[in-house]
Parts: structure tokens; C-alpha cells; sequence
């Protein structure tokens, strides 16, 4: 029973790692109730809805914060975003921490472990518990809104368990939170294999399904879970249980706790197949969900102004990230929408990522200083929907060729402007994602609703002489490639020179992710001929459709240079994987992705190349500079458990390679 009259939150560090329970702290401000002794209790918390909704508020506090740099584990993390090397404190640092930076650059440790929230998360595990046994107390809430709260938290401690499998693999499972006074033996616990792992987090998620309301009641309660992103996490969190690094993973064979168990035990064939089915039902059933409830792509529909079809396509896949939601319309795309993400940090990312548009280029929003690296551009698709690799058309080219933009591609690249080869004839996706040197980026401006020529387009000019050249060690650009694809047409500098950002909430999962999830699952469960089939297609083709490009069958029986390379199971997995980098891009899924397809060696040892950043003119800087290598082994798949960890509990057994 957990004591009383005690300020409640119990670090990790305490209640799994060491027999010290004295260093209990209070879980944060949002209770701060205070009964008539002056000591807040559990009572307290619990004996009025008005005071128990801030509890409920302290379970949520918890969520991870993707979207910003600082705080997104899977953002400056990977391979897909490079920093600025060397930029100091008091100009950017500061205002958008680059620590994560340095699991990139391969500085991760046991001994300085980046990325470390092992702790927090188990925090907002023991604040989960301590609703579900404390909320029935609550004289002034209804059963159902008490289920409904039981329901939130009991999704939450499984989202808090997935965060940290993802991370660690194989964890210790808190079935229920250990009484604060647990004796030394107690605390000292073990790590459980990774398909209990995954087969706990499931089971959550199935007993809070039911209880979950369909849709929010009102805008105030945006971002609290719902039935659709209950079903979601499900899909995504099957997925990864089938994915190859952790469904019978055989790198993982010598991790073998104290006890002699393996925490990734081995498989046949079927039983590997078994999680995929499982998968591939769990995608079906919440894209259902999604649809009875009135989720869809943000489509050009979605676009009332009168802009060109060019326009309206690239505007489209932006807004499906960066646009809000609303009741009248907005974004019904986003299924999980996550508002514990910083506002602050997101507006300041947006600041100091972007090159300064206008006539405002001598600022603070003028640092951009993430790049995105050539094989990133490289890797989103012709405009025939396929890889620059097997496009008939691109066979021969030589992709750094200088060309001058022309009227046929005005609308991206700025008219007899010198760029490459590399810029021309791409999908939608590539310039909706992108910034580049001769580029063309629509928005920061004051009035969206007029018909746009070309000429109204703000370009970027990033060579040396041009208005986003480099001025310093302390600005960009870094590969000569950006971001573009998170910043909102809305956000504008103004003619104070100061920035006005348009904030929102970001997307964890959307649509078009579920749709990907079952393509996936359907290829790896059954092939791309088998009962679902039609599915696969559907989903996939639906969201080339929406990009601007032909569907699957058609771009690869038309436009390749190997036509049947779509009907085998391994070449559909190619291509599902690579739709998903490009669909996906800068959403915090590569980092991610890479390892369960344990592909990430094979993207890693590509290095990290951008242009000449500091030519003037195209022949100096259209020059592909490297800018650093890559190292990816086995230990890199996962964090190592703090060595100080492992000192106090044994039992933690650490991760191969660190």
C-alpha cells in the first residue's frame, strides 16, 4: 500500500534501480493541492474532480515531445538531419539544444547515455498506477468518465512502455508499481524477454480500447487519446513486434540475463509469420476506425485557394504535417496529434532552421543550421513514382550536370537559374520536403488567397553572394539542402524584423502511416499477390495518388528498367520501404524504421555528403563536399542502460556492445 500524506512520484533511479525510498518528489506542479496541515497527500489529489484532473494532467506530462530537436529521439538522432558542427552556446544552442546530435555523430555511452528518459518513463508509469487505484475515490466524477480516465492512463503506461522498448529493447515490466517501501531483493529486477514485452503493451492497449471515447468532446480536450489512436498505436506497435529486430532476432541471441533467459528468444518460420498476420490485422482494424470516424488524406480538396495544380499538390503534402485541426475541417489527417510538444521550440526551430525569406536576411532566423544530406534528396523518387536508380529515363544521367531552370519547372526552381540535374524532374515530394539552391519556396507571406505566378515565389540562393550564402562559422547552409517540409506556409518574418510562427501539434501518427503499416504487413504476412493484395495496392496507390504520381504498377510497368520488380515479395518490400522514407521524411520514423529493418548499416555506410556550401560560383559549388562518416554496429541498434544503472541492480543486465 503506498504510504501516506507523502509528496508521490518515485524516480526509477529509486524504484527499480536502488533500495533508497527516502528520495520521493513530488511528480511536478501540476499537484500542488495542499490540505490544511500544509502537506499535500493523495487524498488531496483524489478527493475533488477539479483537483484529480491535474493528476490525470501529470500522466500525460510524461509523453515524449517529438518535433523539436532538443527533445525528438528520433530527429537529430539518425542519419537524416545534419547540425551545424561547432555552433555555441549562446547563439543556437541554447534556443534548440543539439545534445541528441551527438548519438549521430556516434558519441553515444554507457557512461554519458543521451536520449536518457529510462527514468521519467517509469515515473509516468507509477503516476498511471497511482490514478487507476485512486480515481474511484473522486466523489464527483461519473463511473463512465472514471473508466474513461482508467482507460487514458492505461494507454498512456503502454505508450511509456513502447517508448522504452523501442529504445532498450527487452525491459523490466511494471505490471503494478512496487510499494515505496520494497525491500533491496525486491527492487533488483529483471528484464523480460521482448516478446512479453511487446505482448504486455498489446494487452494495455486492448483494455483500453473499450472505455476510450470515439472522438474528443470539444477542441479544449485536443490531444487526449481516443479510440483511433488507441487502435493506431496497436497497429504500429505490432509492427514493430514483427519487424526483424525483435521478432526472432538472431543478434540478439547471447542477451541472456542473470537467470539464464534469453531475452530474445529464437523462432521458427511460422512463428515469425504468426506476428505479422497479427500485425497486418491490427493495421486493417484501425484504418477502419479511422475511417468510420472521418479520418482522411489532406488532399488538394483541401484547398480553397486559387492556386495551380503545381501549387495546390506541394501546399497539400505540407499542410498534412503543419496544418491544425479544427471542427469545421483542417486537418483530418492527423490521427494522433501530440500537444505536450514544446510551442516554444517548435516556433524557434522553425526560426532557426528555415532560410530568411524576403527582404529580412540579416537576422537571427537567418542561422539554418540543419542540412539535409544529398543521399536524402537523392532517395525520393523521379516523377514517375520511382528511384532515380531504376527510372529508364535517369539511366546515364549524370545527376551534378549543371542546368538552368526553365518555364516547365518554374514553379520549383527559379527560371535560368544554374542548379543540377539532381533538382529537375522530380516528384512532388522532393520540392514540398525541400529547400535547395535555386529553389523556390511558397509561403511567409501576408495574402495566400490570389492566383501566384512564379516571380511571387520567394527563391533560395544559398551560393556564396546569394541571399542564404554562408556569412560565418555560426550560420548555414550545411549540405545545401533544407527541411522544408515542417514549416507552415503561415509563419512569416515581418517587417520588424521579428518572426511569427504558426505552431501545431505534432502529427505522431497519420493516415497515410497506417496505410503503410498494412501495405507493409500485408507484403511480409502474404506477399503481394496474396488474399489482401487489393489492400496493398489501395493503400499504397492512394497515397502516390495524393503525392502526384502513378500508381505502383504503372510507374514500374511503364516507366522501369525492371518492369516485374513490383510482383516478387522482396522488390514490393524495397519499394514499401522506400515509399514510406519519402512519405514520411523528417517525421521522426527513419531513425526509427531503419533498425527494425535492421537496414540502418547499409544507409549509415553511405556518409554524410553535401555541396561545396562555401562556392560562389555553380561549378565551385555544386561540388559534393564529404562532411562526415558514419559508424553503425550491432550495439548502435539500441541505448546502452546507464552504466550507474547497472552498479546499483545487476539484475540489468546491459545491452550487447556497451
Amino acid at each position: 500500500m503506498i504510504m501516506r500524506k507523502i509528496i508521490i512520484k518515485l524516480s526509477v533511479c529509486f524504484a527499480l534501480l536502488t533500495s533508497v525510498v527516502a528520495g520521493v518528489v513530488s511528480c511536478n506542479n501540476w499537484l500542488d493541492v495542499v490540505p490544511d496541515d500544509g502537506i499535500p497527500s493523495i487524498e488531496t489529489a483524489f478527493n475533488l474532480r477539479s483537483s484529480a484532473i491535474r493528476y490525470l494532467a501529470t500522466c500525460y506530462s510524461y509523453m515524449t515531445q517529438e518535433g523539436v530537436p532538443g527533445t525528438d529521439h528520433g530527429m537529430l538522432t539518425g542519419d537524416e538531419l545534419w547540425d551545424l558542427v561547432g555552433r555555441i552556446v549562446t547563439n543556437t544552442s541554447a534556443r534548440v539544444p543539439n545534445t541528441l546530435f551527438n548519438i549521430a555523430r556516434g558519441f553515444q555511452s554507457p557512461n554519458s547515455v543521451y536520449g536518457n528518459d529510462f527514468g521519467s518513463m517509469y515515473e509516468g508509469i507509477r503516476c498511471c498506477d497511482i490514478l487507476v487505484e485512486h480515481v474511484n475515490d473522486v466523489p464527483d466524477m461519473t463511473k463512465e468518465e472514471k473508466d474513461r480516465w482508467i482507460a487514458e492512463v492505461t494507454f498512456l503506461k503502454a505508450y511509456y512502455h513502447f517508448n522504452l522498448l523501442k529504445k532498450w529493447g527487452p525491459i523490466p515490466i511494471v505490471h503494478e508499481s512496487l510499494p515505496i517501501d520494497s525491500d533491496v531483493e525486491t527492487v533488483r529486477v529483471y528484464r523480460d524477454n521482448v516478446d512479453d514485452c511487446f505482448d504486455y503493451i498489446l494487452e494495455l492497449l486492448d483494455k483500453a480500447y473499450p472505455y476510450l471515447y470515439p472522438t474528443i468532446p470539444s477542441t479544449d480536450e485536443y490531444g487526449r487519446i481516443t479510440q483511433p489512436i488507441c487502435a493506431a498505436l496497436k497497429a504500429r506497435v505490432a509492427a514493430y513486434a514483427a519487424s526483424p529486430l525483435f521478432n526472432g532476432n538472431p543478434d540478439g541471441v547471447a542477451l541472456i540475463d542473470n537467470q539464464g533467459r534469453q531475452l530474445f528468444p529464437q523462432k521458427s518460420d511460422s512463428e515469425k509469420l504468426a506476428r505479422w498476420t497479427y500485425a497486418m490485422n491490427a493495421c486493417e482494424r484501425a484504418i477502419k476506425v479511422a475511417d468510420s470516424l472521418g479520418f482522411r488524406l489532406y488532399d488538394t480538396a483541401g484547398i480553397v485557394m486559387p492556386y495551380n495544380d503545381t501549387l495546390k499538390i506541394t501546399v497539400a503534402l505540407r499542410n498534412s504535417v503543419t496544418e491544425r485541426y479544427n471542427e469545421s475541417g483542417g486537418n483530418q489527417e492527423v490521427i494522433w496529434p501530440n500537444t505536450q510538444t514544446n510551442r516554444t521550440s517548435q516556433a524557434m526551430y522553425q526560426r532557426l532552421v528555415q532560410p530568411c525569406l524576403g527582404a529580412y536576411t540579416d537576422m537571427l532566423g537567418g542561422y539554418r543550421f540543419l542540412g539535409v544530406p544529398i543521399k536524402i534528396a537523392e532517395q525520393f523518387y523521379t516523377n514517375h513514382g520511382l528511384p532515380i536508380a531504376n527510372d529508364r529515363d535517369w539511366e546515364g544521367v549524370n545527376t551534378m550536370e549543371l542546368v538552368k531552370g526553365d518555364d516547365v519547372h518554374a514553379f520549383y526552381i527559379q527560371p535560368e537559374y544554374t542548379t543540377i540535374r539532381l533538382n529537375f524532374d522530380r516528384e512532388p515530394r522532393f520540392y514540398a520536403s525541400l529547400g535547395f539552391d535555386g529553389g523556390k519556396w511558397f509561403g511567409q507571406l501576408s495574402n495566400y488567397n490570389r492566383v501566384f505566378k512564379p516571380a511571387d515565389i520567394y527563391d533560395v540562393e544559398c551560393r556564396m553572394g546569394g541571399k542564404h550564402a554562408k556569412t560565418g562559422s555560426e550560420t548555414g547552409p550545411v549540405t545545401g539542402y533544407f527541411p522544408k517540409k515542417l514549416i507552415p506556409i503561415q509563419s512569416t518574418w515581418t517587417a520588424n524584423n521579428s518572426f511569427s510562427s504558426y505552431t501545431y501539434a505534432w502529427p505522431m501518427i497519420r493516415l497515410t502511416d497506417l496505410y503503410l503499416l498494412y501495405a507493409e504487413c500485408i507484403n511480409e504476412a502474404e506477399g503481394p499477390d496474396g488474399p489482401h493484395s487489393a489492400d496493398l495496392y489501395k493503400y499504397l496507390d492512394a497515397i502516390r495518388s495524393r503525392a502526384g504520381i502513378p500508381d505502383v504498377k504503372t510507374a514500374w510497368e511503364q516507366y522501369s528498367n525492371n518492369p516485374s520488380y513490383y510482383k516478387s515479395q522482396t522488390g514490393m518490400r524495397d519499394i514499401i520501404h522506400k515509399e514510406r522514407l519519402n512519405e514520411l521524411a523528417f517525421e521522426s520514423q527513419r531513425f526509427w524504421d531503419l533498425r527494425r529493418w535492421k537496414e540502418a548499416p547499409a544507409e549509415y555506410q553511405k556518409g554524410i555528403y553535401g555541396f561545396h556550401v562555401t562556392g560562389s560560383a555553380p561549378e565551385d559549388y555544386y561540388v559534393k563536399t564529404f562532411i562526415a562518416e558514419q559508424q553503425f554496429g550491432l550495439k548502435d541498434y539500441f541505448w546502452p542502460i546507464p552504466t550507474s544503472y547497472i552498479e546499483v541492480n545487476p539484475n540489468l543486465v546491459q545491452n550487447l556492445g556497451w
